[in-house]
């Protein structure tokens, strides 16, 4: 089993107590977030093939990488690094030092065990694709050599990412672009821009952009990590995802960095408070 810990929120960042703590037990408990009775998810070594890192801020989880190093369990960390304007991400880390955490993994780790994540690509007239033509540049340039791969994805219209980028367009400012209609063309350019860098660019769940599909949880990546095969069923979310199957111990509403784009937040307050309130003893990574 491969464990993704987690697309719903930054265990990294925000919860690597808990994290070391529910290793140390052999198991988690997970709130079901479309209803219906908890589940049990064992962290026990003959367990777990791997684990899925989403994050970022992955400075705090230092410690925990180290220990499943130690324990010869592989791990693959999508470290996400989109160098917005504060406006759209409001307590996310700088550049620079995501940057150094990212090679510090690379040297820690090896150049395989991180992917950058620009994802989502959010068009706005503060981020318009001229705009993200130099960021994406510069970011690149910044972590060539740190890892191989990088992940991009348009952002998906859900109803709380309409309602919060909505409030913040009204308070600073600032409107959203639909795609262009070269989008292909668009995505090209940032792949051939990735590429310089020595970087392959895939797209999460995006067969209309021209490029490659991603396979975030990935049981190829994992294997080469560990030296040994990992094998897992392609299990995808949603249609159009090329993802091994996993388990994932997150819960929605607990991060608290403030991406008004992100699908796993409806309210960064209600966030911060399920933050607050967290027991990092607690069996649950959020309790019910």
């Amino acid at each position: 089993m491969i464990v993704s810990a987690s697309y719903r929120t930054d265990i990294p960042a925000y919860y690597g107590d808990w994290f070391l703590e529910r290793l140390k037990a052999g198991f988690c408990r997970v709130t079901n977030p479309y209803g219906g009775k908890p589940g049990i998810v064992s962290l026990k070594p003959g367990d777990v093939d791997g684990f899925v890192f989403w994050t970022r801020n992955p400075g705090p989880f230092t410690p925990a990488l180290k220990q499943l190093k130690a324990r010869g369990l592989p791990f693959v960390v999508q470290f996400t690094v989109t160098g917005y304007p504060r406006a759209l991400e409001a307590g996310v880390q700088k550049n620079e030092r995501a940057a150094a955490q990212f090679k510090s993994l690379a040297r820690k780790f090896g150049p395989r065990a991180a992917v950058w994540r620009y994802d989502p690509v959010v068009l706005t007239t503060i981020t318009p694709p001229d705009w993200h033509r130099e960021n994406f540049a510069r970011l690149a340039r910044s972590l060539a050599g740190a890892t191989d791969e990088v992940v991009v994805s348009l952002m998906d219209d859900y109803r709380k990412t309409r309602r919060n980028l909505g409030g913040a367009a009204a308070t600073h400012g600032f409107d959203r672009l639909p795609a262009p209609e070269n989008i292909k063309t668009f995505m090209r350019e940032l792949s051939a821009i990735a590429g310089k860098h020595g970087m392959r660019m895939t797209a999460c769940t995006e067969p209309g952009l021209g490029i490659p599909a991603a396979r975030c949880i990935d049981a190829a990546r994992l294997s080469a990590i560990a030296g040994r095969p990992v094998r897992a069923r392609e299990r995808g979310n949603r249609p159009g995802c090329l993802c091994a199957e996993s388990r994932d111990i997150g819960a929605y509403d607990s991060c608290a960095q403030g991406c008004v784009y992100c699908y796993a937040v409806a309210d960064r307050a209600r966030a911060k408070a399920r933050l607050a309130a967290h027991d990092p003893t607690g069996e649950f990574l959020i309790a019910p």
